[in-house]
């Protein structure tokens, strides 16, 4: 991709799954990462293991608390001499009836997925702005931002604020040469995925992809670190406030 090598790049929860793949992605267009990460020796197995593709460090922050964000952040600044590309990637799911959910777990479940995500890219767009050379922010949505699933209202509507927080963002922060984007993968090969499905059966992901995937397949953790790399990258410039979808078609179907 264009324009990535020597970036300065956030990962927040890039210590496993996708934003492991995109932070290697990243190295790989030669760009500095910092991976933030909700486990502490998960970030620093995470650090050692991609460190032989370039320069990558990282800390643990919980996502849904101020301080906690102000750290990552602040950390990945004095690491890296500035931020050039956040991948706002940190979040969580679980299945639960709409039924059965408590307001705990909505609001633990909001906390992460879009009061985490609304901290991290506040408190990096204003290192951007005070940087006065422009920036990318990618969101990580989903397509349960675009449909409704059952078992997961709580994710879905975290999802889904995540898009209009998104665009709303490309719109004010246009003017400052940020441009701010979204991904919304289908279901994806990832740790998170594999413990939900688990709970419902050893052949659910192959189900689903026959069922509901016209690719047939479940989608890889690199395909959508690939998406991430253009959305960050010059080969995109003139691409904001809207979303790329990466799920073999699942959204297609009737």
């Amino acid at each position: 991709m264009r324009g990535l090598r020597g970036k300065a790049v956030l990962i927040s929860g890039g210590s496993s799954g996708i934003g492991e793949a995109t932070a290697r992605r990243f190295l790989e267009e030669g760009a500095r990462v910092f991976v933030g990460g909700l486990d502490r020796d998960q970030v620093a197995t995470a650090v050692e293991g991609l460190s032989e593709l370039g320069e990558v460090s990282g800390a643990a922050a919980d996502v849904s608390q101020e301080e906690g964000v102000a750290s990552l952040v602040q950390s990945a600044r004095d690491a890296l001499g500035g931020i050039d590309i956040l991948i706002n990637n940190a979040g969580t799911a679980w299945r639960e009836a709409f039924l059965d959910i408590t307001p705990a777990h909505w609001d633990r479940m909001l906390a992460v997925n879009l009061r985490g995500m609304f901290l991290v890219a506040q408190a990096v767009a204003r290192v951007m702005v005070d940087q006065g050379s422009g920036g990318v922010i990618v969101n990580m949505s989903s397509t349960n931002g675009l449909a409704g699933e059952a078992d997961y209202a709580h994710y879905n509507a975290s999802k889904g604020g995540v898009l209009l927080l998104t665009k709303t963002m490309a719109v004010e922060l246009g003017a400052s040469g940020i441009r701010v984007n979204a991904l919304c993968p289908g279901y994806i090969d990832t740790p998170l995925n594999l413990e939900i499905a688990r709970e419902v059966g050893a052949e659910f992901a192959a189900d689903n992809a026959r069922r509901n995937i016209p690719l047939r397949r479940t989608g890889l953790p690199d395909e959508v670190a690939a998406a991430y790399a253009f959305l960050a990258s010059d080969d995109a410039s003139f691409i904001t406030g809207t979303e790329i979808v990466v799920d073999g078609g699942q959204v297609a179907v009737m």
